[in-house]
């Protein structure tokens, strides 16, 4: 039997929070979105529109899935950033809003610097980061690297969505360990490194626990292993007053300040989430 939008809807929030899904009203209209193909203001508009038997089966078997714990962005292969709407996989950090942070702190770094700026992202995963930065300003270019060969082809498909793909290239490495001995080629390096402590990962949403890459959310043991490296290695890659800039966990931010090499890096700030939370270290490299 054909039911409505309205009605499968409500059927969908139902199942949502009965397997303990937040927002589950907004989350079924979301997931009914990705199946018919429209908008929100359609689904609002054309409540009582019925819908084929196949949109029902594709719509339950989406709910089902979300209902069992699947980030709603790994059912629909996407999620908004910085304005920007990227591809995301199993293989992929799916993009935080907090994130969205590091990008406004890179920005006013980058269009006051030289005038054709240098960027590394390192851990890039989706590619939201140095993407984003791209396309925001059109005279930068950007190398994205990640240890994740899924991840890199990931990102390469976001630089081409975004028409960006002529200004980065990508490189499949633990950090910056395939660029050499250490030359400094980049006016910014910026990174969102997997920073979550091993012991914190079973406290973690089930969304984010049992299905975001491991290799993304944490490094094992206090969860500052890549940003001790990134604190000591990206110093030889980056030009003299140039940034360093690092999301980092909510709890973190006395740690790295000790982490810091006051000879090599000038500490600009630890810049605050929408939540009043440390979240972005801004550095910059001493220039004598």
């Amino acid at each position: 039997m054909s039911v409505s939008i309205a009605e499968a809807i409500r059927e969908a929030a139902q199942t949502l929070r009965q397997g303990s899904v937040p927002d589950a009203r907004r989350e079924a209209g979301s997931l009914l979105q990705h199946v018919i193909d429209r908008d929100r203001t359609f689904i609002i508009t054309h409540g009582e529109d019925l819908m084929t038997p196949e949109e029902q089966q594709s719509f339950r078997e989406c709910v089902a899935r979300r209902a069992a714990g699947e980030p709603l962005q790994h059912i629909t292969g996407r999620q908004a950033f910085f304005g920007l709407d990227f591809e995301v996989t199993k293989d992929v950090l799916i993009p935080r809003p907090e994130t969205e942070l590091l990008v406004e702190t890179a920005l006013p770094l980058v269009d006051e610097g030289p005038a054709a700026p240098s960027i590394c992202d390192v851990g890039t995963g989706s590619g939201c980061i140095a993407v984003a930065l791209l396309h925001e300003n059109q005279r930068a270019t950007a190398v994205g690297i990640d240890l994740s060969m899924e991840a890199i082809q990931v990102a390469r498909r976001n630089a081409v969505r975004h028409s960006v793909a002529a200004r980065i290239s990508f490189l499949v490495a633990d950090c910056l360990s395939a660029l050499g001995t250490g030359k400094p080629i980049f006016d910014l390096v910026v990174s969102n490194p997997p920073y979550v402590a091993g012991s914190a990962l079973e406290g973690l949403q089930r969304e984010v626990r049992d299905h975001e890459p491991r290799l993304a959310l944490t490094p094992g043991v206090d969860g500052l292993t890549i940003i001790r490296r990134l604190l000591l290695d990206s110093g030889a890659f980056v030009k003299a007053g140039g940034h360093l800039l690092m999301e980092i966990g909510f709890d973190q931010g006395a740690a790295v300040e000790r982490l810091i090499d006051r000879t090599n890096w000038k500490m600009l700030d630890i810049h605050q989430d929408l939540q009043g939370i440390p979240r972005i270290v801004a550095l910059q490299k001493i220039t004598s």
